[in-house]
């Protein structure tokens, strides 16, 4: 029967002395992580195990936080951030040529099966909500189309704010789909005397004035050819 993990302390670590959970499953986007923690800080920090007698931290959750630390590197990044206009220091290194490569961890101690779940659990939970979406729209209203560090992008934002018809809507306005609207669609440029060659081959078909009436012509044309035939 595994226990539940116990919590030890909060500290910086420095990166050299965590690793990433062996293993961890999740890819995450760390140049959005990134992009947060140089606008908002490290605003939470990371879950990390420590086991007796070994030098290291495991990283239980957080594992994407911590490369996207690694990435921006020790020291001055030497680019503050633009908040409605105006510029402020990076929320990683404050722009201190003095800041050392750290993650802020809440240190616990479990056995190695309760370890795992909380790297699943951790990964597997963000995926599991949903949104509100006149919610959503009232709080990026608040940004005043000042989206750095929210992750989110003006063509999201635009998508809340009139999102594609769904495929009900589509069929009250165009009526249910045929068989035919899902056939491929072949389109070509052609010069004007190839144009021309192919209305004239097709002179006798059913209805001129549809090219896709005039193309199966030619291609019944051409099976019935004698040299197609042979």
């Amino acid at each position: 029967m595994t226990a539940p993990a116990r919590y030890l302390r909060t500290v910086n670590v420095p990166l050299d002395q965590l690793r990433e959970f062996p293993g961890n499953a999740k890819r995450g986007d760390i140049p959005l992580i990134l992009d947060s923690l140089r606008h908002n800080g490290q605003y939470r920090g990371i879950v990390a195990r420590e086991i007796t007698d070994d030098p290291l931290l495991t990283v239980l959750a957080g594992n994407h936080t911590t490369k996207a630390l690694a990435l921006h590197g020790p020291g001055d990044c030497g680019a503050p951030v633009k908040v409605r206009g105006k510029e402020r220091p990076c929320g990683i290194c404050g722009n201190d040529p003095a800041w050392e490569l750290t993650a802020r961890a809440e240190v616990v101690e479990c056995d190695d099966e309760t370890a795992r779940k909380i790297n699943l659990v951790d990964n597997k939970s963000s995926e599991k909500g949903s949104y509100d979406r006149d919610d959503l729209a009232e709080l990026l209203s608040y940004m005043d189309g000042d989206l750095g560090g929210t992750g989110y992008t003006d063509a999201d934002v635009q998508l809340l704010i009139a999102p594609p018809p769904s495929l009900e809507e589509l069929a009250d306005t165009y009526g249910d789909p045929a068989a035919d609207d899902f056939w491929p669609v072949l389109k070509f440029r052609v010069s004007p005397e190839v144009r021309d060659a192919f209305y004239g081959l097709t002179i006798n078909c059913t209805d001129t004035n549809d090219d896709n009436v005039r193309f199966r012509y030619l291609l019944d044309r051409a099976r019935n050819a004698p040299d197609h035939a042979a």
